[in-house]
């Protein structure tokens, strides 16, 4: 009984990372304290703090979830032009929203690097 001859496959050596540089300590986070543990935030304290720090964006939510409203409610009513405007308003407070969020975050990383 012959047996069925398997090739021979070099094994493949997988590179060898370098270890990391030394440690300074923990990444620095903005608005996180390792050493705080004594107050909890609630939702309302948490919501009114992020609100004050980027105020457009609760608005573009808000204008989000409005112009969808008024939308499905006149889509409903059958007043298929004023959908299609309260729709396209829609998609613009969503842009406005997301625009918002992308200022809102490149803020809070260029102060944290200050």
């Amino acid at each position: 009984m012959a047996t069925a001859a398997t090739p021979a496959v070099p094994e493949q050596q997988t590179p060898k990372i370098p270890p990391p540089g030394p440690m300074t300590g923990p990444p620095i986070i903005d608005g996180f304290d390792a050493l705080q543990r004594n107050h909890d935030e609630t939702f309302k304290e948490k919501l009114t703090r992020k609100t004050k720090e980027n105020p457009f964006v609760p608005i573009g939510c808000l204008a989000t979830a409005g112009a969808l409203t008024y939308g499905l409610r006149t889509f409903q009513q059958g007043k298929s032009k004023q959908s299609q405007l309260f729709m396209r308003g829609r998609i613009i407070a969503q842009g406005f929203t997301v625009v918002a969020l992308l200022v809102g975050v490149l803020t809070t990383a260029l102060k944290s690097k200050q």
